[in-house]
């Protein structure tokens, strides 16, 4: 990749250099779908210099071409398959279905992903790429990872769900084979939108309400808009009560607190980096009693101060 002045170039994409560097930090969709495109458009490699070649702009439409009017799931797979064979740039993976599961394993190697950054983006992208196609987010039976657990495991829960192991032989995704008879709702024509926004659906996680996480956060996004629904008001929703509601969550690896304070970051550095209120506006939005306890609370979410968001930043 060519000498390239981060902080100039950053500065021309309205983010700040430092909220790269530190795994709490978190930048809009917008954002990282702006800076996915200038990395597309600098480099002239939709795999941004990961794959074992480059990948010409223009190669993921062709592959969603072949792919978009297949009848089902279980044909995309194997469509998927057979261009990733012979497009040297993509991973290979494999479709392995058994008596009532299908193990898609991917073909990437520990040793040449020592972080788990190609592995978790592979199969994060196909696994939206496939929900997309479907109208749905796709329920996942197993999620296995090569790589060690991390220290910010919370977020595989976000983007695969809570069936997530790690130190496992190969990377793989584990449906049931009921999702294979899943119809394609989506025409070419949808696909040439859906591909005029890439990334920002693939980037973007969609609530389809497939688990006890997902529908809380759904119930608890009235919050932001005005009053705060309570746990027992949660869970009088959901037809359960507070206790199972709590342990399901739980189950889950999360918990009513986190789930608000997971609203409130997103919210915050959404306002922030649009910059049409003050920090003082915010902070009493968002129901902080003094700006000094939202700086405190925006920093233990993302290691920064918000000042750090806020568009044309130092």
């Amino acid at each position: 990749m060519r000498d390239v002045d981060l902080q100039e170039w950053m500065d021309e994409l309205s983010i700040d250099p430092v909220l790269l560097f530190d795994d709490r930090s978190r930048i809009t969709v917008e954002q990282a779908s702006r800076l996915v495109r200038a990395v597309w458009k600098l480099t002239g490699d939709e795999m941004a210099g990961l794959g074992s070649e480059p990948a010409p702009l223009g190669t993921f439409r062709m592959i969603c071409l072949g792919v978009i009017s297949s009848p089902d799931l279980g044909t995309v797979m194997e469509r998927f398959r057979d261009f990733c064979r012979i497009v040297p740039s993509m991973p290979s993976f494999t479709v392995e279905t058994g008596p009532s599961t299908t193990r898609v394993v991917y073909g990437i190697q520990p040793e040449n992903d020592p972080a788990g950054f190609i592995t978790d983006l592979m199969m994060s992208i196909s696994l939206r790429f496939f929900s997309w196609l479907a109208g749905c987010r796709l329920p996942i039976e197993a999620v296995e990872l090569p790589h060690p657990l991390p220290e910010d495991a919370e977020d595989y829960d976000l983007v695969f769900g809570s069936r997530v192991t790690f130190d496992k032989p190969a990377p793989a995704l584990e449906f049931s084979n009921e999702m294979l008879t899943l119809p394609v709702v989506r025409n070419e024509a949808e696909l040439e939108e859906w591909l005029r926004n890439s990334p920002s659906d693939l980037l973007m996680l969609r609530d389809y309400g497939t688990t006890v996480t997902d529908q809380v956060r759904k119930i608890l996004e009235r919050g932001l808009r005005g009053e705060w629904p309570t746990p027992d008001e949660a869970a009088a929703q959901l037809s359960m009560s507070t206790q199972n509601m709590r342990r399901l969550l739980r189950d889950e690896g999360t918990s009513v607190t986190k789930i608000k304070e997971d609203l409130l970051r997103d919210a915050a550095v959404t306002a922030l980096v649009r910059g049409d209120e003050t920090v003082a506006q915010l902070a009493e939005r968002l129901g902080f009693s003094e700006p000094s306890a939202f700086h405190r609370a925006f920093r233990r979410w993302t290691g920064s101060a918000p000042g750090a968001y806020r568009p044309g930043s130092d």
